[in-house]
């Protein structure tokens, strides 16, 4: 786990988050048109989870980097093996274990909260359509755990259409980032039943489902459409 020894309340490192963030916005601006919508939604303090829908490679960098306040995202383990693993352990971001119910990870996003920090999280759970057909219940367990309202985010123009797993946009492409009102549930004392975790999820996928279509009004943009070639479920992002 990223930051966090076992049985620690340590949380993830940010001083690279913090510091990094206004000349990465300046770098990624250079190549792209990112544009940012209601970002007024997001609570100037205060725990919050940030929940986005999930096309292109670039979505993780976005979600972190740009936004009023930095995001502390869940990130999958295999991304800290390679080349970025320093950056992303710098950074602060939270190492997650596809192939288990990752109990760690979720302590981690638990303890960023309980500081009054912001967790970024991809509910579909893998890059696709982005279409936020399929929807995973792990956010709607910390927020019924925690509190935290969600600040749904779609984004969209993060890969072109009809493009593959790591295609990336081309040069001076918009790329459109909507932030909307805050869902907020309250948090839920124990026992909290897989089916109250699963109704909490349902009602979070319906509001993030309208604010989709709403987002390709404001936006005018289009969907890029599946992964060529990708098989339709698959772990990646999030629990």
């Amino acid at each position: 786990m990223t930051g966090v020894a076992a049985g620690s309340r340590r949380q993830p490192q940010t001083w690279l988050l913090h510091g990094g963030r206004r000349a990465s916005r300046w770098l990624i601006r250079r190549r792209y048109d990112v544009r940012e919508h209601g970002t007024g939604h997001v609570p100037p303090q205060g725990p919050v989870i940030v929940a986005a829908n999930h096309t292109g490679v670039v979505d993780g960098p976005l979600l972190a980097i740009f936004g009023p306040r930095p995001v502390h995202a869940l990130t999958k383990e295999e991304m800290f093996r390679g080349p970025v693993g320093p950056l992303l352990r710098a950074t602060g971001q939270i190492e997650l274990d596809r192939g288990v119910c990752d109990v760690r990870a979720v302590r981690t996003c638990r303890e960023v909260l309980e500081g009054g920090g912001v967790v970024g999280i991809f509910p579909e759970g893998n890059r696709g359509a982005g279409d936020l057909v399929a929807f995973r219940n792990g956010a709607a367990y910390l927020v019924l755990v925690t509190g935290a309202p969600v600040v749904p985010l779609t984004m969209f123009g993060t890969r072109p259409v009809g493009g593959g797993r790591n295609a990336v946009p081309r040069r001076g492409a918009v790329l459109d980032l909507v932030y909307d009102a805050p869902f907020r549930v309250g948090r839920l004392p124990w026992p909290r039943t897989r089916g109250i975790v699963a109704e909490a999820s349902r009602a979070r996928h319906a509001r993030m489902r309208e604010e989709l279509a709403a987002g390709l009004t404001l936006t005018g943009q289009t969907m890029p459409g599946p992964i060529p070639g990708d098989p339709l479920a698959t772990d990646e992002d999030a629990p």
